[in-house]
């Protein structure tokens, strides 16, 4: 499969929002979608997700497109950076409410569990697990209907050492199982150790479109703060 993004663009006010941008992804690459608060990065995921829509342009995968909502749920899978999780019911009926949302096998949500470590809290309210399983949860809700495209953005936000490696661990793994990732980011290490492919955004601009040995030559990174 191949996403294909064709001149898309979401205007929210003079150099606000995402202006005209197009790229390619193929199998098996994770990319970092890089840049400063407010370039860009979570409207383009959005976009790509379709929760919002862009005011112009494309989104195909294989010819696809994507302004299809129940066709993207069995292609892209999404983690906001605010799990969308209903907190007062358990992790086990969240789980099973987005397979019947999203049209997967309720076998789907058991295995999702085993897969990510969640069974001893299947019965647990989201409300009451802590930030990293609550990231933990949202990501095997991603895959619920085994998407091949996997978006998130800034997975490891707020979550300590601990639980970020553990993330850093879920991407790698699920990258070896053959699904394509791309995620933004603000820390310097999870481009070197775990993107292909780097896009670096600027007001809404596609400034950058590369590998991350190229990217960390560039002024576009080496004039930017420290954090990105």
């Amino acid at each position: 499969m191949q996403l294909a993004v064709r001149s898309i663009s979401k205007v929210y006010g003079p150099e606000k929002g995402l202006f005209p941008v197009s790229f390619d992804v193929k199998v098996g690459e994770v990319v970092a979608i890089v840049g400063h608060n407010g370039a860009g990065k979570s409207t383009l995921l959005k976009m790509l997700s379709n929760w919002i829509q862009p005011d112009y342009g494309d989104i195909t995968i294989n010819g696809l497109n994507l302004k299809n909502r129940q066709a993207v749920v069995k292609i892209i899978g999404f983690v906001p950076e605010v799990p969308n999780l209903f907190d007062f019911f358990s992790v086990g009926y969240n789980l099973k409410l987005f397979a019947l949302l999203f049209g997967a096998p309720l076998s789907r949500v058991d295995q999702i569990l085993e897969e990510f470590n969640l069974l001893s809290f299947k019965k647990a309210k989201v409300r009451t697990l802590s930030k990293g399983l609550r990231q933990r949860v949202s990501i095997g809700r991603s895959l619920i209907a085994d998407p091949a495209f996997l978006l998130l953005d800034e997975p490891t936000s707020g979550l300590d050492v601990d639980m970020t490696r553990e993330v850093y661990r879920m991407m790698i793994q699920m990258h070896k199982v053959g699904r394509t990732i791309l995620f933004t980011t603000h820390r310097p290490e999870e481009i070197k150790n775990l993107a292909t492919r780097i896009l670096a955004f600027s007001k809404g601009v596609l400034m950058f479109d590369g590998t991350p040995a190229d990217y960390f030559q560039t002024p576009l990174y080496k004039n930017s703060s420290p954090q990105l």
